[in-house]
């Protein structure tokens, strides 16, 4: 299970209802903000969820919207020390961009109390915990290094209560060793093997989160069976051309990605002032009913 909550679903440009382009996936303990657009810090601070542990940032691509909010950000942590480390995961041209914001404007020669990290975005894996993933992938907008993140849990096999109830294992080591996969020996002398009360394999949740793009061929296989899809719907149909000329998407092709991709539920951001929600959101729940339009401060629950 994964908790998603937007602080900017702005285009471009933040609006009095809209900020600009930032949210925040949590898992367990674990907590990352991906994109950080002008602002972020303080609708991080009206969401209510705070600084702490906000410690990995996942840039999508490099243009300013995206960016800006880093300085603040940094210039926050630096004085409250609300984290002992920064790690900045971005393809090169952001991390150029990153680079000259925060080492040339926001420190500019000052010692920051914590190590600040740009780390380098390739295809491919670039998070391991212990029970999810996360990788990365390229997506095609304007300018190279753009990439979307595809957060995955690990599959697991789910404990049956109900047949240890029947089996008289105690609470305890006993349960835990079997959870993990590991015989045991009860108190009364029998040994229980895992297969006893684990069940079949069960695939655990898929949540994939797009920035800006303008091209849902490349990206399809990414979201397959996603449990659920954060991505732009900046432009309606009606502007498809002029959708195609800045490398964004309509709601409509949004849509379509998600029917094609079997998705559960796909959350529109990146919405343009040019239009109303509830007309967005029509074109696209005509092809895609498990479709929402997201405000910020938005929180949703991805789940199998």
């Amino acid at each position: 299970m994964f908790e998603l909550v937007f602080l900017g679903t702005s285009a471009s440009a933040p609006s009095v209802q809209r900020g600009l382009p930032a949210q925040i996936i949590k898992h367990n303990e674990h907590r990352f903000l991906v994109d950080c657009g002008e602002g972020t810090q303080r609708q991080i601070l009206q969401s209510g969820l705070g600084f702490r542990k906000l410690n990995r940032l996942l840039i999508t691509h490099g243009h300013l919207d995206h960016i800006l909010g880093i300085g603040g950000l940094v210039s926050t942590y630096m004085r409250w020390e609300a984290i002992d480390k920064l790690d900045i995961y971005a393809g090169q041209n952001a991390l150029e961009r990153i680079d000259d914001l925060l080492f040339r404007v926001v420190i500019r020669g000052a010692k920051s109390p914590f190590p600040i990290n740009l780390i380098p975005v390739t295809s491919g894996v670039i998070i391991k915990e212990k029970d999810f993933t996360i990788e990365a992938f390229p997506v095609n907008h304007r300018g190279p290094d753009c990439y979307g993140y595809l957060f995955q849990e690990t599959s697991h096999r789910p404990f049956l209560a109900e047949k240890a109830e029947v089996l008289g294992i105690p609470q305890g080591h006993w349960r835990r060793d079997l959870v993990q996969g590991i015989p045991t020996t009860l108190p009364d002398g029998r040994t229980i093997q895992p297969e006893d009360v684990v069940g079949d394999f069960e695939p655990g949740t898929k949540l994939v989160s797009i920035g800006d793009t303008g091209d849902i061929e490349s990206i399809l296989p990414y979201c397959m069976n996603a449990d659920g899809l954060v991505i732009e719907g900046t432009y309606m149909a009606e502007e498809k051309d002029m959708a195609r000329e800045f490398a964004h998407l309509t709601a409509q092709e949004a849509a379509n990605l998600a029917a094609r991709a079997n998705v559960g539920n796909l959350y529109l951001t990146h919405i343009s002032r040019r239009y109303r929600d509830k007309d967005v959101e029509k074109e696209a729940r005509e092809v895609f009913p498990n479709t929402t339009i997201v405000h910020d401060f938005d929180h949703f629950t991805i789940k199998r």
